[in-house]
């Protein structure tokens, strides 16, 4: 493990994601290292939510569920956390300050056009963030 990541901040949007995401960050983790999973619930700032809050934090539980038996089975033991806001990135960056994180952590969602434009926004901005180191993590195939 390197020191990098001994405390990633890992955000996880839902339980495909999360499986993803934890096949790609594997490799970089050990039983000492102690992941923080973040899920995000976007508040719409004054417009009504796409969904209902609980409907979100069950997406969220079985996100978080999905990577940390994964990461169980590899000896790693894992944090969670749900953080509710109108920006994603600051939720992000805001777990990781609050948690001394090490490192954000994650897998670039690819998809259409429209998909890299919805998350190009979210993946740009957590890299242009000189908060704390950014790792993306490549796409682990099959």
């Amino acid at each position: 493990m390197t020191d990098l990541m001994a405390r990633p901040v890992i955000p996880v949007a839902n339980e495909t994601d999360a499986e993803t995401t934890y096949a790609a960050a594997a490799p970089y983790l050990d039983p000492d290292s102690r992941p923080l999973l973040v899920n995000v619930i976007e508040k719409a700032g004054g417009a009504p939510d796409k969904a209902s809050v609980e409907q979100r934090r069950e997406v969220a539980e079985a996100a978080f569920a999905a990577f940390a038996e994964l990461a169980a089975a590899d000896g790693v033991a894992v944090d969670e956390e749900i953080r509710y806001d109108t920006d994603v990135v600051d939720a992000i960056v805001g777990a990781a300050t609050d948690s001394d994180g090490t490192a954000i952590a994650f897998v670039s969602r690819g998809g259409g056009r429209i998909v890299q434009f919805l998350s190009g926004g979210v993946r740009s901005k957590l890299i242009a963030d000189p908060t704390l180191p950014v790792v993306v993590l490549p796409t682990v195939e099959g």
